[in-house]
């Protein structure tokens, strides 16, 4: 995820001492981008607890997908092995890379994945625990600043503000919203206090844009930008 774990590239040097001759980069999940992009803005805060309840767009099956008469007029409560992959790649994602090794993110995720008679587009519903205890005010302005390293290098596909908050009340939808940016701008809404943990919110992502091929290309770019391809 070029915008939030860019120091993760120091993986291939140790991926190098193995003699390797080639080198491995891998996509998230899709959900779990949608999830960890809008999350890093929070990451400052400490990260403690995560809940996430997902409504998965039927694109994300591939083709021919699921069947119509199986997701028209109906929720299918489980995608194989998709919270697991959501639990594990996000502790990954937003942990830290020290001393040669990947650190995950001491954070307690809980993930709940459904398939919705949507096209394309993942809306993940968030709950978070922070360790310190900021302010909406800070928490939108954090939302608002982030930036990673994609958008230092004005990378071609790198949207201009990855993770955006939108503020009507009933955003964000992933017919109305899924495209903006290309596709690979995330958006955040309904920020509100949680009585579980500390704060809510929806966050949604293109899923075969942001969260497969776009995902690639941005990955791509970053890796040619640092010279490890030409």
């Amino acid at each position: 995820m070029p915008e939030i774990n860019a120091d993760h590239l120091g993986i291939l040097e140790e991926q190098a001492k193995r003699g390797w001759k080639g080198r491995i980069i891998t996509n998230p999940n899709c959900s779990t981008i949608a999830l960890t992009m809008g999350l890093a803005a929070f990451k400052p805060f400490g990260i403690e607890r995560i809940i996430v309840t997902t409504m998965q767009a039927v694109s994300g099956a591939g083709y021919p997908g699921v069947p119509s008469v199986d997701i028209l007029g109906n929720v299918v409560p489980y995608i194989g092995s998709e919270e697991e992959k959501m639990e594990t790649e996000t502790q990954k994602i937003m942990g830290s890379f020290t001393g040669g090794q990947l650190v995950a993110l001491p954070a307690r995720v809980s993930a709940a994945c459904n398939r919705v008679a949507v096209v394309d587009g993942h809306l993940v519903a968030t709950s978070v625990e922070l360790k310190t205890k900021p302010s909406e005010a800070e928490i939108l302005s954090a939302i608002a600043s982030f930036a990673g390293e994609p958008q230092r290098l004005n990378l071609p596909s790198a949207p201009k503000q990855p993770v955006q908050y939108l503020s009507e009340k009933d955003r964000p939808q992933p017919r109305r919203d899924a495209t903006r940016d290309r596709g690979m701008a995330a958006f955040v809404g309904r920020l509100r206090p949680c009585p579980v943990l500390d704060w809510k919110f929806l966050v949604l992502a293109h899923n075969t844009i942001r969260g497969a091929a776009g995902a690639a290309v941005l990955n791509a770019e970053l890796l040619a930008a640092g010279g490890w391809i030409k």
